[in-house]
Parts: C-alpha cells; structure tokens; sequence
C-alpha cells in the first residue's frame, strides 16, 4: 500500500488521469500535496507535493463555467493533465495552496492557430 503524502485531506472526487492511457481514480487534495490514486492498480499513482507545481493550468470554456480539464505543470516531471466533473471545486481547493499567479488559463483553440500564424509570418 502506498503512503499518503497529506496528513489532512480536504477534497477528494472521482477523477480521470490522461497518462498516455486513461486511468479512473480518486484525486485527493491535502495540506501537503495533491495525489490521484487509480482506481484498479494500487501500483499506479501521482503524489505531487506542493513545493513541486510550477503552474496549474485550466481549460475554460462559456466565461468559466465549464471547466473539463486542468493540468499540473511540475518543476522537474512535466505536465500531469486530469479532469473531474467538479474541476472548478477542485482547481478552488488548489488556489489554497498554489499562489494565485501561478493559476493561468490554458490557450483556446483560435489562440493556438494565431499563435501558429503569427510564428510562421516572423520567420519569413
């Protein structure tokens, strides 16, 4: 069995894990980091401290009331991305722990194709 990193839990719902397949568990958000335990295999689990999120980045959609994923931006493993159906609960319990800078909104999809565009006119 695995160790938790938290010694108080504050939040935990049913959540997704998108690690090249997808992996169902419980996100669980505590006092010292935020973890997602699957469901099936005891063996796969994510423990993040809080000393280790360099962002936290949220898909929004409709002016924030849809939020479908969100992502943890780590300073040395990468990105984590999950989704819940309550990512705004979820995201609101992180910003206790994450200073509020490092909460960014993820690009749209128009925002990534002028991006594109803009980059490829600077080259020329």
């Amino acid at each position: 069995m695995v160790q938790s990193l938290n010694t108080r839990v504050e939040w935990t719902t049913d959540a997704t894990a998108f690690t090249g397949l997808t992996d169902y568990g419980k996100i669980m958000v505590g006092d010292n980091g935020f973890e997602f335990y699957n469901n099936r295999d005891v063996n796969k689990f994510i423990q993040i401290p809080w000393q280790e999120v360099d962002l936290v980045i949220a898909s929004i959609f409709f002016k924030g009331k849809w939020i479908p994923r969100f992502a943890l931006k780590t300073k040395k493993n990468g990105i984590f991305t999950f989704s819940s159906r309550k990512s705004g609960k979820t995201i609101k319990v992180i910003s206790a722990y994450v200073p509020s800078e490092r909460i960014v909104r993820s690009l749209s999809f128009f925002e990534v194709i002028k991006r594109a565009f803009m980059k490829k006119e600077r080259r020329n």
